[in-house]
């Protein structure tokens, strides 16, 4: 199996702040909301902020796992079966259902089907994930993996340059 991405993202903190904050902007004139469904795990930190900045304090998870770890110490580049771990009562209603990103829309058509009514909100969008959310920040080619500021440490980056075959 190859793997589909063969280009990095790296997120800074700050950049994921700055387009949580751009994505909130863009809800604020959409509400009033009844609270924030958040998709773990990659929703939990845009929710945080999103529910900040529109000063909504109710917030659920859906809780469920798609990207599993191929080995100990390797991160997953590919989407494994989807496992529901926890749901939300009622369609979402009201709500906004929020996620780091889509990818594959994979996780999106699963989740709506879960909260139909929900406004399904990302900070990063990839075009086959694009349809499954309502609203996104920025947008990133198919073949990109994201890298998470949860998901890094400070290490030498190779020059991209040297990373031509």
């Amino acid at each position: 199996m190859t793997n589909p991405y063969n280009k990095d993202y790296p997120i800074s903190w700050e950049e994921l702040h700055r387009n949580a904050r751009a994505l909130a902007w863009r809800l604020l004139d959409h509400g009033p909301w009844k609270g924030i469904i958040a998709i773990t795990r990659g929703g939990l930190v845009p929710a945080a902020i999103v529910a900040r900045e529109l000063d909504i304090r109710l917030i659920d998870t859906i809780c469920i796992s798609s990207y599993g770890q191929l080995e100990t110490g390797v991160e997953a580049s590919k989407q494994g079966q989807l496992k529901l771990l926890k749901g939300f009562d009622g369609d979402g209603e009201g709500y906004l259902l929020i996620d780091d990103l889509v990818d594959t829309g994979k996780t999106a058509a699963a989740v709506r089907e879960i909260v139909p009514k929900a406004t399904f909100a990302t900070v990063y969008a990839k075009p086959a994930g694009k349809p499954g959310v309502d609203m996104y920040v920025t947008e990133v080619s198919q073949d990109t993996w994201i890298r998470f500021p949860w998901d890094m440490a400070q290490s030498f980056a190779t020059p991209i340059a040297n990373l031509q075959d």
